[in-house]
């Protein structure tokens, strides 16, 4: 019987991975430094549609009504400071045709969470 659950702990001591939990789950944890330092939003008389540029050199970039955004969060912040200016805001997100779907989806998401859901995609016009 021992030697029965000695193979198991050796079985399950060798198959186990121990890679820690805080490099599995993903954070929204920003560094210092690393949010929008100011942010510059149009008038509201001149605000009739928030566009949203995404593009990807092997790591996503966010640029918002002409704010340079360093992450998901600083986008976010945007967002919810221009539905504060106005409700019913239209959004166009604008995309690279090499940026992966799954950060076009992050950005949509963060449009969501930000209240706004009159969300649209960017149409590319073939030459």
């Amino acid at each position: 019987m021992i030697d029965v659950i000695f193979l198991l702990l050796v079985f399950f001591v060798c198959t186990a991975s121990f890679i820690p939990p805080e490099g599995v789950l993903p954070t929204n944890m920003s560094l210092p430094g690393s949010s929008v330092t100011e942010i510059v939003l149009p008038k509201p008389d001149n605000l009739d549609v928030a566009r949203i540029l995404l593009t990807f050199d092997g790591s996503p970039h966010w640029r918002v009504e002409g704010n340079q955004c360093h992450s998901l969060r600083d986008v976010r912040t945007i967002l919810q400071k221009l539905r504060e200016i106005r409700q019913d805001i239209p959004v166009i997100i604008d995309s690279n045709e090499n940026v992966p779907m799954e950060h076009v989806i992050d950005v949509y998401d963060s449009c969501r969470i930000a209240g706004l859901s009159q969300i649209q995609f960017a149409a590319k016009q073939n030459p």
